[in-house]
């Protein structure tokens, strides 16, 4: 007969992975153009930008076809002023540089386009309509930020209420941001309140899945590690709700997308541990293992399961699974002083099985 399981519930174990955003204001972007004169190329043009406010110049040279790029320039309000190849002077007119799609994280985001044909001395024209939605979006960036800056501050202040706040009025600026939304998820993980993180994660999920198909400019590696890590902190909301059996679809969904998947893994094997799921916990200690043959506790609680699984011989004595002995020590040379180790040694008596005596001094070497 089996004997009763020798240890209790190790909820402990559970990473915790409510990750605190920290953006670092992107001070500058990216620009780029095409210079046109009635709408022909100006091969090799010159573009200068001067800063109004600091009299910073840059100086950008555009290729055989009109187009130039530049990164590093300081957001802010510029005098363009374009010149042909000779030298000559061709327009001059007031632009701005705000970095509006992505001035976060310290990435540079979409960049600005300073396009114009100069055809006849003047700029493109445009409508007043368009006048109109072009200075809305560059007030809009220049606004958010602004409200980035102030979210900056609070979280070097550890202000998280606050910092969730900011978020709210940045997700209402653009609501096509799922990055903001999962760090808002973050953010509420962090302050405890569970069902509004699970909330805005499954906001942000499937805005990043759709990032990911419709934004030529996204990252699809990158937003895939994103939704694996916010299935991830989704799974530890889950379980603070307890809510076992969503925790565990989290936690599998975030396995199957993360090129790392030890994490996820292993939060899979306790979550599973702490269900009485024995042959899960076990497959799932067996991937977390296999993902990161360092993690010291998916040995602790591989070695448990099978412990708790052993049975009596017709003697009297315990009979481990195969396996046992080899996952037991396996923490022992990983954690020799860690929590756990107390336990292991115990139960590699109990089990009549060699301890090994001589972790600490091996790591030391």
């Amino acid at each position: 007969m089996k004997t009763k399981r020798m240890y209790g519930v190790i909820t402990a174990l559970l990473l915790a992975l409510g990750a605190i955003w920290g953006w670092s204001q992107a001070t500058s972007g990216k620009v780029v153009g095409r210079i046109t004169s009635q709408g022909k190329p100006v091969a090799n043009a010159l573009i200068t930008l001067t800063n109004t406010g600091t009299g910073r110049s840059y100086k950008i040279k555009a290729d055989k076809d009109g187009s130039f790029s530049a990164v590093g320039i300081s957001f802010g309000e510029y005098d363009q002023e374009i010149s042909d190849a000779s030298g000559e002077k061709l327009l001059k007119r007031k632009v701005s540089v705000t970095g509006n799609q992505g001035a976060v994280k310290g990435e540079s985001g979409a960049p600005d386009d300073l396009s114009v044909d100069v055809g006849g001395g003047s700029g493109p024209k445009m409508s007043e309509e368009e006048l109109a939605k072009l200075k809305a979006e560059r007030e809009k960036g220049l606004n958010l930020n602004a409200l980035i800056s102030q979210y900056n501050a609070a979280q070097q202040a550890k202000n998280w209420q606050q910092s969730a706040d900011l978020l709210k009025q940045m997700i209402a600026m653009d609501p096509n941001r799922w990055d903001f939304e999962q760090a808002l998820g973050d953010m509420n993980l962090n302050l405890g309140q569970y069902e509004e993180s699970v909330a805005a994660y499954e906001k942000a999920i499937p805005a990043a899945e759709n990032a990911a198909k419709t934004d030529a400019k996204a990252d699809p590696a990158k937003i895939k590690m994103g939704i694996a890590k916010m299935l991830n902190n989704e799974g530890s909301a889950y379980l603070k709700l307890k809510q076992p059996q969503k925790a565990v679809d989290a936690y599998t969904k975030a396995a199957s997308l993360d090129p790392n998947p030890g994490t996820a893994y292993f939060n899979l094997c306790a979550t599973q541990y702490n269900s009485g799921n024995t042959q899960g916990a076990l497959a799932a200690c067996d991937k977390a293992i296999a993902a990161d043959p360092n993690r010291a506790d998916a040995y602790y609680i591989k070695g448990s399961l099978l412990v708790g699984d052993s049975k009596l011989d017709k003697e009297g004595k315990l009979m481990a699974p195969p396996g046992t002995s080899e996952a037991l020590n396996k923490y022992l040379e990983l954690a020799p002083d860690g929590a756990h180790a107390a336990d292991v040694k115990q139960m590699l008596a109990a089990i009549g099985a060699k301890i090994e005596t001589t972790y600490k001094e091996k790591k030391k070497k």
